[in-house]
């Protein structure tokens, strides 16, 4: 059963990757760069600028890291949840698990996902913070990307800031996916028995409703820390100018006052919505298939 969950959140996290990574690059840059006025100016400037491929930007490797966070996210969960109800998953309606062990499983499964997700989840956002044309070849040399991949990013990080750079902003990363993903699982769960008939199995239109409002209301309380961890990981890159969670937040609130934090929530809930609803309905449908 383990090995299917975790390859059943694999592919699950590929499919809502695809899906969502144009507007998380939108996302990503709204937060970390001054310039935009607002979502339809960052849409707008980077198609003019950068064509189609721009929203793509950084997805290359995440779509085979993050599809295997993915898989370590939901693999976690579940096998926190055996450890702490002694119930697989083909045995959770008939006997449901307590809102206290999804809690306790969902922690874990932030935490866990965290650790793995902080190189990867660092790479991306530089790479999307990239705003230079796709035709490379035309560009003087001072306007050349600094990065020319995700190898070549994670090679330069390596080179210029040592290993710990690649972990850049994991701490903000483990205080947004730890409470966050508690609250993913237990909106999920709580949806699905909400609306489903008691010893019924969810359709697929309560799979994609819950799992939907799961990713809402997960990244809905996930934002403010959000904006922290990015600008955490693109700190390096500028140069030092942020000492600690601490003041990273406390800068960001003098400058711009406390609604920096809420920078791209409305984005962030958009895109969870479909995201979320494709990768649970394709976790669960890959799950029926496998049992």
């Amino acid at each position: 059963m383990s090995s299917v969950e975790f390859a059943a959140g694999w592919l699950s996290g590929a499919a809502g990757l695809v899906l969502g990574h144009p507007v998380d690059t939108v996302k990503v840059r709204l937060q970390t760069q001054a310039g935009y006025r607002g979502i339809l100016d960052c849409v707008v400037r980077t198609y003019r600028d950068e064509t189609v491929l721009g929203f793509f930007k950084g997805m290359s490797f995440p779509l085979l890291s993050v599809a295997m966070v993915n898989s370590v996210m939901f693999g976690a969960y579940s096998n926190a949840l055996l450890y702490l109800s002694n119930t697989h998953h083909r045995d959770r309606r008939s006997n449901p698990p307590s809102y206290t062990h999804i809690f306790v499983a969902g922690c874990f499964s932030g935490l866990v996902q965290a650790v793995v997700l902080a190189p990867v989840d660092l790479v991306k956002v530089r790479l999307q913070n990239q705003t230079h044309p796709y035709s490379r070849g035309a560009l003087p040399a001072e306007a050349q990307p600094l990065y020319r991949g995700p190898v070549h990013c994670a090679a330069k990080i390596l080179q210029k800031e040592g290993v710990l750079g690649l972990f850049r902003g994991s701490l903000a990363l483990v205080l947004r996916d730890t409470p966050t993903m508690a609250m993913y699982f237990m909106t999920y769960v709580g949806l699905c028995r909400g609306m489903t008939a008691e010893g019924q199995e969810p359709g697929p239109v309560t799979v994609l409703v819950a799992g939907g409002f799961a990713g809402s209301v997960s990244w809905a309380l996930a934002t403010p820390m959000d904006v922290v961890k990015a600008r955490l990981q693109m700190d390096g890159m500028k140069g030092k100018e942020y000492r600690g969670i601490l003041h990273c937040i406390l800068t960001s609130a003098r400058q711009e006052g406390p609604q920096v934090f809420l920078k791209s929530l409305a984005l962030n809930s958009f895109r969870a919505f479909p995201v979320n609803a494709v990768t649970f309905l394709s976790y669960e449908c890959i799950l029926k298939i496998a049992c």
